[in-house]
């Protein structure tokens, strides 16, 4: 019987990263990375088959394995996202993809369990120390197509939390941000803190601003709104500031709920706007906690690129978790 392998994956509501993973015990080495847009495929299934089609000399492809970190919530058999192109069933996906076992984690728990192998080269320190002073744990958030969140206690034993943080009620701190919330109520009947602090979310907040000036949104895109901002835009480059402020407020909000030594900032909006979030309110607004002013002022925030990490720690969980005994007919 041939050895088993493992691919690890990571996929986002916009890109999926993929790669094999060598390696045992602590240590893993990621081999043929590969990214995708994930509109490009019917299904997470034929995604994952593509890249085990294109693997050479490994044999059948039951004696492949996979650990896909994937944005949502595994309810059953089922998972609960609303950003992603296509519904996911683990079952199907595995049957679908041919592989022998299919496990599916949060995509922010895989991020918090690659968390304590961040180089600090790799970071942009946003505000705090440059090294942690307090004990605590890590939290992880990432704005990208969704919101993610995630705590790290780094042990040992070495411990991770997901969180659904994204889908709390959104609060604001300023007349104008409440103008822009009451906006979004007569959109939603649940704002969360996602509809603000995403790539969508980004857009939602240009809109809001555009009605309260009462002039019609002139830009459909993240992208579009950042560059527009950049260009002297006065809706977009309001939007822009609110998110930053906004995000600032959400990570000192966690940061100050459970007792963070760290923050790391993440994911595919924020990679982008590194200057704007350096530069602008994200850290007064994330210190601005009335008398916990001072501690937060001790937690160091860091902006740190996504890359494979998401790939690695969904590899680590791996190790952390999986069997490697030949699953039973049928099981995910």
């Amino acid at each position: 019987m041939s050895a088993r392998r493992l691919i690890a994956a990571d996929v986002g509501g916009t890109h999926a990263r993929l790669a094999l993973v060598d390696g045992a015990g602590d240590r893993v080495a990621l081999a043929r990375y590969e990214r995708y847009a994930c509109a490009d495929f019917p299904s997470l299934a034929a995604l994952i088959k593509q890249y085990v089609d294109g693997l050479d000399g490994l044999g059948e492809t039951a004696s492949i394995d996979a650990t896909v970190a994937i944005a949502g919530v595994l309810d059953g058999d089922r998972l609960i996202n609303t950003n992603l192109p296509w519904p996911v069933s683990s079952s199907q996906t595995r049957r679908e993809a041919g592989l022998g076992r299919l496990h599916l984690i949060n995509d922010f728990e895989a991020l918090a369990y690659a968390a304590p192998a961040i180089d600090e080269i790799d970071t942009r320190l946003l505000c705090g120390p440059t090294r942690p002073t307090l004990a605590g744990p890590i939290v992880l958030i990432g704005p990208g197509t969704g919101l993610g969140a995630a705590l790290c206690f780094r042990g040992p034993p070495l411990t991770v939390l997901p969180t659904e943080a994204g889908h709390a009620a959104l609060a604001v701190g300023t007349p104008r941000e409440l103008a822009v919330l009451q906006v979004l109520m007569r959109r939603w009947p649940h704002v969360d803190v996602e509809r603000a602090l995403s790539g969508p979310g980004l857009v939602n907040l240009a809109a809001a601003v555009a009605e309260l000036e009462r002039v019609a949104p002139r830009h459909a895109s993240p992208a579009a709104i950042v560059a527009a901002a950049r260009d002297g835009d006065a809706v977009a480059a309001e939007a822009l500031a609110m998110f930053c402020a906004l995000l600032g407020s959400f990570a000192g909000d966690l940061a100050t709920t459970f007792g963070a030594s760290e923050v790391y900032v993440a994911g595919g909006v924020a990679e982008h706007i590194g200057d704007d979030l350096a530069a602008g309110a994200f850290a007064a607004r994330f210190l601005n906690k009335g008398v916990l002013r001072e501690r937060l002022a001790r937690v160091t925030v860091r902006l740190v690129d996504h890359g494979s990490l998401g790939v690695a720690g969904a590899a680590r969980w791996h190790r952390r978790h999986a069997t490697i005994e030949k699953p039973a007919k049928g099981s995910t």
